[in-house]
This record gives structure tokens, sequence and C-alpha cells, in this order.
């Protein structure tokens, strides 16, 4: 940590817009035993800016079974808890990007998550997640919601940023997730550094890469014991920005025992096969279900702690470094 860091770090540590995270709660909101509105009541009482949901979680229970009416009754009941709402979903085209707008605004939401999942070459993959994105530029642009599209396992950094400077869409920007660059074959830091300059939001999570055959997996664990440099990352990330921080939004997503196989591979030509794949899931125990979910809930809730926790060693190194 330099002194110009240091100056930041102690600028913004206070006010870092921490957000509860639904996949913290995947097997929970599987199940039914914890609901979109369950979440709203836990980030209030942990004091944190607000909630990102997927429009499925909570199954039947979900945004995206819900009517207008109950929409309305989550986003005054966001408001009343002042809480801040990002909408999450796990394509691109336009079909789920129309379903994910309609929730967000009759939910009060401010921002929308998305990332594609196509099939076939890259040089046939990235022209239809740029046709995507002029969807909802053109379509959305003056909703008043903004928009990130996240790194998600098969494209890389540069490919991402080249999707971005193309789009010429500045109500859309990148959300980095702590690992998923592992899976298309990229490190972290570099990838933070390649992406740095288009990031607002954040997945903060854990995991253990996995070295296989010519590429990496990872599979996440308790915030801490993995491989990721954890407390690196958020120092980087909080100094983003010049004058005002650039990320706004940090999604607390712990998400023990998802595994991510690799997409990406050393010696792969220009012009690699992204593979088909499902929306993130992590797989139910095939016994002791209960102790399973209130382990996740455990693990949730001390993941917040642990981030403070980090976050204050940040404070003690900031302060460290300007003596």
């Amino acid at each position: 940590m330099d002194r110009l860091q240091a100056n930041k770090i102690l600028q913004r540590v206070a006010d870092i817009p921490l957000y509860l995270h639904a996949y913290a709660f995947h097997l929970n909101m599987r199940m039914e035993k914890i609901l979109p509105e369950d979440l709203l009541t836990i980030a209030s009482e942990q004091r944190l800016r607000g909630v990102k949901i997927h429009v499925h979680d909570g199954e039947s229970q979900s945004l995206g079974c819900a009517s207008d009416e109950q929409l309305g009754h989550f986003a005054d009941r966001a408001r009343q808890l002042g809480l801040d709402i990002h909408i999450e979903t796990s394509a691109s085209d336009a079909k789920t990007l129309d379903q994910a707008v309609a929730i967000a605004i009759k939910s009060g939401a401010s921002s929308i998550r998305f990332y594609p999942r196509y099939e076939g070459h890259l040089d046939d993959v990235i022209p239809k997640i740029a046709l995507d994105i002029q969807y909802i530029k053109n379509n959305y642009q003056h909703s008043g919601l903004s928009f990130t599209l996240e790194q998600h396992e098969d494209l890389k950094s540069h490919e991402l940023m080249s999707l971005l400077a193309e789009a010429d869409f500045p109500q859309l920007s990148l959300l980095f997730d702590f690992a998923n660059m592992i899976n298309a074959n990229e490190e972290p830091l570099s990838a933070l550094a390649t992406m740095a300059s288009q990031i607002t939001q954040v997945h903060i999570k854990d995991a253990v890469i996995m070295h296989e055959v010519n590429g990496l997996g990872h599979k996440a664990c308790i915030s801490g014991q993995g491989d990721l440099p954890f407390k690196e990352l958020l120092l980087q990330l909080i100094c983003l920005g010049e004058n005002q921080p650039q990320v706004i939004a940090y999604g607390l997503e712990e998400e023990v025992d998802y595994y991510a196989p690799p997409f990406r591979f050393n010696g792969e030509d220009n012009n690699p096969w992204i593979p088909w794949r499902e929306m993130s899931e992590t797989p139910l125990p095939e016994q002791d279900i209960d102790l399973r979910l209130d382990k996740e809930l455990n693990d949730a809730l001390q993941q917040i702690n642990y981030v403070r926790e980090i976050l204050n060693e940040l404070k003690q190194d900031a302060l460290a470094v300007l003596k």
C-alpha cells in the first residue's frame, strides 16, 4: 500500500457499500426456507446498503414469479428499510432482459446484472453478445437503470473490455467477480488490472483454484480459506476512482461448495469453442439437508464479519503507512 492508496482507504473504508447477495443463501432459497423479503430483513439487521437478488431466487416465491402487487410490496419494504435493490439474471437475450427490467422497475431496483450464455466459436459468440448489448441500449438506456456485464467464467477480460468499448453505452459497466476469471484461464489481479477502468460493481467470494488439464477450475470456499488474494483485491477495488469511489456495490457472495470447470485453456487458438453451460448452481446434499442449510446461513453471516475484519485491517495498514 502506498500513500495515495492509504489516503483513499481512510477516506472510503468506513462507507463501503456492502450488499447482501442472494447466492450466499442459494440452498436455503432453493428449498424456499429463505425468501426474497427475508433477504431484506437480514440486510437491514446486518447494516448493509442493499440486496442483490436473482430473478429466480426463491423458486416459486421468487421475484420472477411474483405478481405486480407482490413486487410493489417488495419495493415498499426495501424503501422502508432504506435498502437499494439490484436485480440479477443469467443470460443476455432480449426475452431475459425484458423480464429483468420489468421486475427491476416494479420492485424499485436501481441496477441489473447479466452475463451471456452462448455456445459456439468465440468469433460467433462475441457478435451475438454485441447485438444483445445494443438491444439493451436501444430499449433501456433511458430507463433510469444501470447495467453490469459480469465476467462469468468463459470470456476473457480484454474481450469484455472490447465489447464495452464498441457499445458506446454509458449506463453499462463491468461487474468484477473475485473468482470467475479463473475459469477463463486468467489470474484475479491481472484480470482486475485489465478491467479496472470499467468496474463499478463486485462479487466478493473466495475459492480454491483447481489445476486441471490445460486449464483452471475453481471451487468456492469459506472466505479466507481459499487461494485468492482477497485483501489485495479489496484494496485495489476500493482505490479505483480518483476523486470518488468508482465501485458502488460490493456483493457478499459466499458460495461454499460451488464448482466451475475450466472454459478456456492453455494453447487454444484465437477462435476457441465456448461450451454451453447452465445457470450457476450448487448441489444439494443427499442427506443431512437441514444441517447443510444451517451451515450455509452461518457461512453467509460469517462472511460479512470476515469482510469487515479485512476492511479494518486495511484501515490499520493505511494508518501505519501515513505515520
